[in-house]
């Protein structure tokens, strides 16, 4: 009877100390990440090239990069589609400029 108490127990006690690691991590050391082989790799090597400690600071690095890329890419389609709207307003006004220029009444 006694040992299938301890038996109980103990299961119990891994289950509970399994739940309390994963919550730990969650709560104090953020989400898991699955890295393959080889981006640990390269992961390393941008560690030593740029100086960075650690291999979080490098993927926000990279993330902020993204982002940062992602801006310029809506700022130009943004750009594109103002430019396209007044393109046809702009040449008239370009036009009448050129016709009462200096240069074409010499």
């Amino acid at each position: 009877m006694v040992s299938k108490m301890q038996n109980t127990f103990l299961r119990v006690a891994r289950r509970s100390r399994l739940i309390y690691c994963l919550v730990y991590l969650e709560i104090y050391m953020g989400k898991l990440l699955m890295i393959q082989e080889e981006d640990e790799r390269r992961i390393e090597n941008l560690k030593r090239k740029l100086g960075i400690q650690r291999k979080v600071d490098v993927l926000r690095a990279g993330i902020d990069l993204l982002e940062r890329e992602a801006e310029r890419k809506e700022r130009v389609r943004r750009w594109k589609r103002a430019t396209a709207l007044v393109v046809k307003t702009s040449r008239g006004v370009n036009a009448e400029f050129q016709s009462h220029s200096r240069l074409k009444r010499i």
